[in-house]
């Protein structure tokens, strides 16, 4: 099974009812038992097994009927034996998420024939997911390299090496072989890969530069949101770097550059420092949280808000060693018109407001 799959059954996990007689159950997962396996609860040897599922998640799913030993619902508690034949069970079939090509327009910024760097719009889903099986940069990729045989859009051996979110736009780098997807990997993984982001936040930052260090883990108040975690040994390690590079009353123009990669990080960390970005819905940036009280500004914002109707946020640089030649790549990219014109109606404003 693929990452993206565990994704999916993390979801499926995430919102169960218990399962009712006679309900039509689907098998989403199923392992074998080694034969000398020694007594273990299956929550535990379950959890150790399915990537992205937490344990908490299986527990909830063996009450409900849904973790089968041998054919028969089992607690969580339960004692895994030598050869158990362990199933998950759904009330919904598995989705067949094979990748299919999709004529899809790309930006591409740089091809040869170990990597590929796109410039992504903001809108564009990167992967499939839960409700979103179509239309995702993925399958424009597949289009895109759909003449290529020796790149398959569903081996887990190519393909994205990093992520950016739906609503955020910039450059990505694909992996055209798995030599190349290995090397790029550990860059990523290393922390030697050069990543600058722009974005657009609320408020005025007191300082010009600044590190912000905090683990991000999932909010167990809303699942759809990260938050920074007040226990230093819960959740992932995470670190951005930014710099001011325009005061602009209300708001603030930042570069952020990433020390680690993790999900919703600069917006997760902006927030967590009193500066969500500008229009990030996801985390309260779509409200007027500076300015005014006067009707006149509240419309300018509204207006603001239609101009770029997402997360102001761009992954504007991105640098990493060839995986095949060992030179030194580097690609930037222009600011999307939507946040070029958010920019210019903010400086106007000040520009006014100053005279």
């Amino acid at each position: 099974m693929t990452e993206e799959y565990f994704d999916e059954l993390e979801d499926s996990l995430d919102d169960i009812e218990p399962v009712a007689e006679s309900q039509d159950l689907y098998e989403h997962f199923r392992v074998v038992v080694d034969k000398g396996q020694s007594p273990v609860r299956v929550d535990k040897y379950l959890f150790e097994r399915l990537v992205n599922a937490s344990r908490n998640r299986i527990q909830k799913a063996a009450d409900g009927g849904f973790i089968m030993a041998n054919g028969k619902p089992v607690k969580s508690s339960y004692k895994v034996k030598p050869c158990d034949v362990l199933t998950v069970m759904m009330d919904r079939p598995r989705y067949n998420n094979d990748i299919i090509p999709e004529d899809i327009p790309l930006n591409v910024v740089y091809e040869d024939e170990d990597v590929l760097v796109i410039n992504k719009p903001a809108g564009l889903v990167v992967h499939p997911g839960c409700g979103n099986y179509h239309g995702t940069l993925v399958n424009a990729i597949a289009w895109h390299l759909r003449d290529n045989p020796k790149y398959d859009p569903n081996d887990p051996q190519v393909g994205l090496v990093h992520r950016i979110d739906k609503d955020t736009s910039g450059l990505l780098v694909v992996a055209k072989t798995p030599d190349a997807k290995t090397h790029l990997g550990l860059q990523f993984y290393n922390k030697t890969t050069q990543r600058k982001y722009n974005a657009l936040v609320w408020g005025t930052l007191e300082n010009d530069n600044g590190r912000i260090e905090g683990n991000i883990t999932r909010n167990p108040k809303d699942r759809m949101q990260m938050m920074v975690s007040p226990d230093p040994e819960i959740g992932k390690h995470a670190v951005t770097h930014y710099h001011v590079l325009e005061r602009l009353g209300y708001v603030t123009f930042v570069e952020c550059v990433l020390e680690t990669g993790r999900t919703h990080q600069i917006r997760v960390h902006m927030k967590h420092i009193g500066h969500p970005l500008f229009n990030d819905e996801r985390y309260g940036g779509n409200e007027i949280l500076k300015g005014t009280h006067f009707s006149k500004y509240k419309q300018f914002v509204n207006n603001c808000f239609e101009i770029c109707p997402r997360q102001a946020l761009h992954a504007k640089t991105l640098g990493f060693v060839h995986p095949r030649t060992g030179e030194n790549m580097f690609f930037t990219s222009e600011l999307p018109e939507d946040m070029v014109s958010l920019l210019d109606k903010w400086r106007s404003y000040i520009s006014n407001r100053e005279v």
